[in-house]
């Protein structure tokens, strides 16, 4: 009879459970702006596209795009390229940009009577020149390393941005660099994914980029280290970006306004 009791009170102590209701701080939603200019070497460039959302609480779903702005970038020239919403929402594009190196563009939205504003140059991008393969890479020293190699030249002070996207992986890995230790010299980014195998595909994209947006996605990667705390870390600062609110200026949005010149590479794995 005891040992019936004994099994009795252990399993209604297993089926107690506490529901823990967490209670956040809410901020007002922030205007996102992820206005990004790329023109890939050999293409056009004349399309391009601008996404806008807002923030949302910790605990809900996807951002809320927004389909009521409006977006248009300028060249010094005085030429504007408007930019159209699409079918998918708190998407803008536009299929007459006329990119330039080294030129000056700047972004105007409009979004709830308030103008966000930012400037930004077409920064050339350093080619690559060849990609190595080794395959003694990760903790193990099994797996596949990828070395995109580029020749930083001597004479200026240059950023590099890379992004590489497998067929076998929903997200792209970044990395950036500058070349104060590596001024002049044949030098490579970096990259290695343990479920790499022979016949994958790597797409490496290098991007002109300026120290300022060096410094910024320098920040955001180390803020979005996964190894930097647990899933309820919080960063230790509102990251800001170039892209001011000239009507409000407290108000100010999340995100950045880039435009590069980019080269693109894509490597099978051998």
């Amino acid at each position: 009879m005891k040992q019936i009791i004994y099994i009795i009170l252990i399993l209604s102590l297993c089926s107690c459970e506490d529901v823990v209701d967490i209670s956040l701080n809410e901020s007002e939603p922030k205007l996102v702006i992820d206005a990004s200019l790329n023109w890939v070497k050999g293409t056009s460039g004349n399309h391009q596209e601008i996404y806008l959302s807002l923030t949302r609480p910790f605990f809900s779903g996807e951002p809320t795009p927004i389909d009521n702005a409006l977006v248009q970038i300028s060249n010094t020239n005085g030429t504007v390229f408007g930019f159209s919403q699409n079918e998918t929402l708190g998407t803008y594009e536009t299929d007459d940009f006329e990119p330039m190196l080294n030129e000056t563009y700047l972004l105007q939205i409009v979004f709830e009577n308030e103008l966000y504003v930012a400037e930004t140059q077409l920064i050339p991008v350093i080619p690559i020149d060849f990609v190595e393969q080794t395959d003694n890479g990760g903790i193990n020293g099994e797996d596949f390393e990828i070395k995109p190699n580029y020749s930083d030249p001597e004479e200026t002070e240059n950023f590099y941005f890379f992004s590489f996207e497998t067929n076998i992986t929903d997200f792209h890995i970044l990395e950036v660099y500058e070349d104060e230790f590596t001024n002049g010299n044949q030098v490579f980014a970096y990259y290695t994914e343990e479920d790499l195998q022979v016949g994958d595909t790597v797409t490496i994209k290098s991007y002109g980029i300026n120290e300022r947006f060096y410094s910024f996605m320098s920040l955001l990667l180390t803020q979005t280290n996964s190894e930097l705390g647990g899933p309820f870390e919080t960063q230790p600062a509102t990251l800001r970006g170039n892209i001011i609110n000239q009507t409000t200026s407290s108000n100010f949005p999340l995100g950045f306004f880039r435009a590069s010149e980019i080269d693109e590479v894509e490597y099978i794995i051998q």
